[in-house]
């Protein structure tokens, strides 16, 4: 079965399994919504003016307030890091906490700058080279997260997370030959890490070898750590081979209903079975949502 890459990441967003973090998606998805910007964080002009005004600048956050801040919403850890990061912009962890949160709320510019910020300080800061390239791979800009990924490798060498997001990164950019190899090396690294195998199990799909993938993806959805994202993406490779039962009973693990019965919809769309729902074509599906 021969098929374009993009279209097939409707339902996996490679990102998340590179190390992002975000709920799963519909298999058709659609492009994230931006989010509202960050509202209650003290703003650049404060500093200034309290410290004029003889006025005591805010404490940082304690660290157990710092571990607490990990059970927010999108929002909330953004609000918080935000005020953490007025407070100090220097502050490494506030800077990589505001990257993640803002990446989680697609606002992928201002989550870029938090990145940067620390990397100008500290150019070899793994996590801050690791937060900058998942926020171009999230943003669908690949290209531009080669380069962080490549130096976030030679910073670790034997670590397989680098090696994981350099490969989405060179998929994206349609450089599909130094993908695989990346992906070859990653899993040479973690070869029971089930992010590293759901991501080339969706390469293999990308490229027509659904029964690889269908392979790859049962072995990470056996593995310790594997998630929602590898089972919805074993649900999808089983879908595409017109195994629509085996499909909706996977995808009932762990969506609702009426999730599911639009996922099996597009699924027999996709294969052929029925008319695309609301007219939507396989080649108008397009990877999306915020991983």
């Amino acid at each position: 079965m021969s098929m374009c890459r993009k279209p097939l990441l409707a339902a996996t967003l490679l990102t998340l399994l590179a190390g992002l973090s975000t709920p799963a998606l519909a298999w058709p998805g659609s492009k994230p919504k931006p989010a509202a910007p960050v509202a209650g964080a003290m703003t650049p002009a404060d500093r200034p003016t309290m410290q004029t005004a003889g006025l005591p600048m805010p404490a940082k956050a304690t660290p157990t307030q710092r571990a607490e801040a990990a059970r927010l919403d999108p929002l909330g850890r953004a609000t918080f890091w935000a005020r953490e990061v007025q407070i100090d912009p220097t502050d490494v962890q506030a800077n990589l906490g505001l990257a993640q949160s803002l990446r989680a709320m697609n606002q992928f510019d201002d989550a870029a700058d938090a990145a940067q910020r620390v990397l100008i300080s500290q150019p070899g800061n793994l996590d801050a080279l690791l937060e900058l390239a998942r926020i171009r791979i999230a943003q669908g800009k690949g290209f531009y997260a080669i380069e962080p990924a490549r130096q976030a490798q030679a910073v670790a060498p034997r670590d397989w997370r680098p090696l994981s997001l350099l490969a989405v990164a060179y998929e994206q950019a349609e450089r599909d030959g130094e993908a695989l190899a990346a992906y070859k090396q990653a899993l040479s690294l973690a070869p029971n890490e089930p992010a590293v195998l759901t991501n080339m199990a969706m390469y293999w799909a990308g490229h027509g070898d659904l029964p690889q993938a269908e392979r790859l993806l049962r072995r990470a959805a056996s593995l310790p750590g594997s998630g929602i994202q590898t089972r919805q993406d074993l649900a999808l490779v089983v879908g595409l081979q017109g195994r629509m039962s085996e499909a909706e009973a996977l995808a009932r693990q762990d969506l609702p209903p009426e999730m599911v019965a639009n996922n099996i919809a597009w699924l027999k769309a996709a294969t052929g079975q029925t008319p695309p729902p609301g007219g939507r074509s396989w080649d108008s599906v397009r990877a999306g949502g915020g991983r």
